[in-house]
């Protein structure tokens, strides 16, 4: 299984962190030519490979850590995202009526024509993401809402090897709603930090 982080802003590099602390492989991309960057790539870790675009979304799991309103240009990247798994790590303060009514992750499915999207890792800011996920004898939750159970599984399942406790919501149109925010109107579980305890 290959990774691959799209943005490498805060949440970007905490993710980066997360994958680092784990010596788990992933690739970083931008718009920006790979070697901007190559050097906060480095300082991370040599588990993190700074790439362009289009070598990043080659990757099985791709995670979305990009400003909501550029998601729609990486999208334009490939044709097609049939048996690709996006994670949705972004958020937007977009009013419902920009976003057809729909929950911010499933207008985020409509551009990602074919993916299997799971919305996950972004209920929570970027310094605490970036911390290590064992605190006090636990482990820092992290939410994840998707309409495929098998991409949420696969998903939870790479939260488990980076240290998280993943927590299954259900579909985008309920789980989703808890850990977005839109609007004035704020998931439930937004920058909720959780601890499970085995």
């Amino acid at each position: 299984m290959s990774y691959a982080i799209v943005g490498f802003g805060k949440i970007g590099h905490a993710l980066a962190r997360a994958f680092a602390r784990k010596g788990i492989e992933v690739s970083v991309a931008t718009t920006r030519d790979p070697a901007s960057f190559a050097s906060d790539a480095a300082a991370i870790g040599p588990t993190i490979i700074p790439q362009t675009l289009a070598q990043a979304v080659k990757a099985d799991v791709i995670f979305l850590a990009i400003r909501f309103e550029s998601h729609p240009e990486v999208a334009k990247a490939l044709p097609s995202w049939k048996e690709k798994t996006i994670i949705d790590a972004m958020n937007t303060f977009a009013p419902p009526e920009e976003l057809d009514g729909l929950p911010s992750s499933a207008f985020v499915a409509k551009a990602f024509n074919g993916a299997r999207l799971v919305k996950g890792f972004n209920h929570l800011g970027a310094s605490v993401l970036a911390q290590d996920p064992a605190v006090h004898g636990g482990r820092r939750a992290v939410f994840l809402a998707s309409d495929d159970d098998g991409a949420a599984a696969e998903v939870g399942a790479l939260a488990e090897d980076l240290g998280f406790a993943p927590v299954k919501l259900g579909g985008l149109s309920e789980g989703g709603r808890l850990v977005h925010a839109r609007g004035e109107s704020w998931g439930h579980l937004i920058f909720k930090d959780l601890v499970k305890f085995d």
